[in-house]
């Protein structure tokens, strides 16, 4: 039975059709991770580029991917500079774009620095996993993630409502990865989508599965700060400053261990809620 870190990698590892295009595929799954997207468009981005690494990520979900399909990743060269570069990349699945996505490349430079403090919160080893929630209270495709995530806040979560509008994780891949830090990058990009949009719900006292709601990713962002492992434990600060005219925007922040700020996320969701919140 292959590792959690083998299929990572497989989703991760495209294969080239010719040189601006890929193809991925996923695991077999009844639903369709968003982060799937992000992850291996950020690597046909990647593969297309000679030394930078990515800074950030700016994408949008066009329309409903179909699970366990290939999916073409056709990029387009936008700049070459001497600083930056920026790609666009095309995602095709049965010949219709699904998302659609800029991502910029930039050399490393020295300068000031400054970053919120990272929060005070327990060590993952003592928190209980993701996957041990009830039934009710997380997607059938929770049981499929091939992350370790931590759940700082058990009982609320479990309770299906944060108080504070705060879900803070522990997440990273349960596995050594290799020593590319392109492949870290693709990975925080694929777990950046992992619990990011559950805290709306968990901020208006929703679950996932209440009738007849509706939620539905409308774009992504991730931007990567410092250097970071994602083998290593990372801390997910989430929250939702704002629900408004059927969307809810969720922000997150990526801490190490050690207390860095590493990375930063942001996605805004379509949703229609037609049962009373908790």
């Amino acid at each position: 039975m292959p590792s959690s870190v083998d299929e990572i990698l497989s989703i991760l590892d495209l294969e080239r059709l010719d040189a601006d295009l890929f193809r991925g595929v996923g695991p077999d799954a009844s639903n369709f991770f968003g982060g799937q997207v992000v992850g291996q468009a950020l690597v046909a981005a990647t593969r297309t580029i000679d030394g930078p690494f990515a800074h950030s990520l700016h994408g949008y979900f066009l329309r409903a991917a179909v699970p366990s399909r290939a999916i073409d990743f056709k990029v387009r060269h936008i700049r070459d500079g001497r600083s930056f570069a920026t790609r666009q990349v095309d995602a095709v699945q049965n010949g219709k774009e699904i998302f659609c996505m800029f991502a910029s490349f930039a050399t490393v430079g020295a300068g000031l620095a400054h970053q919120f403090a990272m929060p005070q919160v327990a060590a993952p080893e003592s928190l209980a996993k993701l996957s041990e929630l009830p039934e009710d209270a997380r997607r059938d495709r929770i049981a499929e993630t091939l992350l370790d995530v931590r759940l700082v806040d058990f009982a609320s979560f479990v309770r299906g409502r944060m108080d504070d509008g705060i879900q803070q994780v522990w997440l990273r891949v349960p596995g050594r990865l290799p020593d590319d830090p392109a492949l870290h990058r693709a990975v925080l990009a694929y777990a950046s989508d992992r619990t990011l949009w559950d805290t709306a719900l968990l901020t208006l006292g929703r679950r996932c599965f209440d009738p007849g709601l509706q939620q539905v990713s409308v774009d992504h962002a991730v931007w990567f700060h410092r250097d970071f492992r994602a083998d290593e434990w990372l801390l997910y600060h989430q929250d939702c400053p704002n629900v408004a005219d059927g969307r809810t925007f969720n922000r997150g922040s990526f801490y190490s261990r050690d207390g860095r700020l590493v990375a930063s996320a942001a996605q805004e969701c379509l949703n229609r809620f037609d049962s009373p919140p908790r």
